[in-house]
């Protein structure tokens, strides 16, 4: 029989906060005493195709809950993406498209699959789409029930508002809806990041509007990028994908800061105890090693590490180079770019101009960035330290 004060203990260990105080060892002796498991709700916006490091702390902490045998709700917000979460803004996020929203979903489903259990007994998939497309009258009663005093609290929206800057309706709206998540679902438990902490609050008082049991809180530490200084972001560069490449996914740890590799372990449950606490160029070339194991597949961290020591120890070519075809005739560099790489061309044309594109060893010129095929075909095109393609005739 399970232990709710020992589990409580257990699934606290590395969190931010639990709010309220001791909230998480009577919700877990309630569900034990009912002879259910919690339901333990996290909302991610499909607001971008990938899921990084950074999503995978608190992706990790739902596989705890499931280990347990507690079931686990992943709500894609397929309907808060079109209103953008203000959390940690300085301004209104852009707006997506329903097909960029409905796409990144997809990819999303598949990619929180690689660290949470698939088992139908311990996740279920939703889509906050199926309750926030409401009758108005539905949604004008909710909307009683933040108070613009409340939101203004927010430490976003407060600077904001200070300093001129322009804040939406529908911003306001947003923590409002994620709340009404965890009515739909019924919610036990709700976990984020720290930046959430004013949204997942909201949602217990969306729930005692409703008549509901008002969920317990848990935030996750956000887990620093490669910079060293900001949280992981996709649109800060700083980041490491899951779906990346093993010899990418262990190329960009293998930057972080020493004093990171111990936070990066405890959060993302790293085992470095084998490795010596006084030799941080091994323990980290282990962190990376886990990882590409674990998101890459089995033997992908001794092959990657193989890799990047040809490149940056040896400083030679990769051993095997992927072919990219290119057409007849005239091709501009930051199109073949984008289409070898799967990066944008604006990436493409900054990385060009910062020197970190190169043909045959040659660093590319910014300038005549059309160039001749012919002269192009056989030659390695290598974008930054760890991206490399040998050009070949189309067809």
């Amino acid at each position: 029989m399970s232990d709710p004060a020992a589990d409580a203990r257990f699934l606290a260990r590395n969190a931010a906060a639990v709010h309220p105080a001791g909230g998480l060892e009577d919700r877990l002796e309630t569900a034990r005493r009912e002879g259910r498991p919690l339901r333990v709700k996290l909302g991610m916006d499909p607001t971008a195709p990938h899921i990084h490091l950074g999503h995978v702390v608190v992706l990790q902490k739902l596989r705890e809950f499931q280990d347990l045998g507690h079931r686990v709700v992943l709500i894609v917000g397929d309907y808060t993406a079109r209103v953008g979460d203000p959390s940690g803004r300085s301004a209104t996020r852009p707006v997506l498209s329903g097909a960029d929203i409905d796409a990144n979903a997809e990819t999303y489903r598949a990619q929180a699959g690689r660290v949470v259990r698939e088992d139908p007994d311990l996740l279920e998939v939703r889509r906050n789409g199926e309750w926030l497309d409401m009758p108005m009258e539905r949604f004008l009663a909710l909307a009683r029930i933040p108070k613009v005093a409340q939101l203004l609290e927010r430490d976003d929206f407060s600077k904001r508002y200070a300093g001129g800057k322009p804040i939406s309706l529908l911003e306001f709206v947003y923590p409002l809806l994620q709340g009404y998540d965890s009515v739909a679902i019924e919610a036990d438990v709700e976990l984020g990041g720290t930046d959430q902490t004013f949204n997942l609050l909201f949602g217990r008082d969306v729930q005692r509007a409703e008549g509901r049991t008002e969920q317990v809180v848990m935030t996750m530490p956000l887990l620093v990028g490669i910079d060293g200084t900001q949280k992981m972001s996709k649109s800060l560069g700083n980041h490491v994908g899951i779906a990346e490449p093993p010899e990418e996914i262990f190329g960009r740890t293998m930057r972080i800061p020493d004093e990171l590799i111990a936070t990066w372990a405890e959060l993302l449950a790293v085992d470095l105890r084998s490795e010596p606490p006084d030799d941080p160029r091994a323990r980290k070339r282990a962190l990376a090693r886990a990882l590409c194991e674990r998101f890459a597949g089995e033997g992908t961290g001794d092959a990657a590490q193989a890799a990047f020591d040809r490149l940056f120890r040896d400083g030679a070519e990769p051993e095997q180079i992927d072919e990219h075809p290119i057409p007849a005739g005239t091709v501009h560099l930051p199109a073949v770019l984008s289409d070898a790489f799967g990066v944008s061309r604006s990436e493409a044309r900054r990385a060009i101009q910062q020197g970190g594109v190169r043909i045959d060893g040659e660093i590319a010129g910014a300038d005549g960035l059309d160039l001749d095929a012919d002269a192009l075909r056989d030659a390695v095109l290598r974008m930054g330290k760890r991206r490399f393609v040998r050009l070949v005739r189309e067809g």
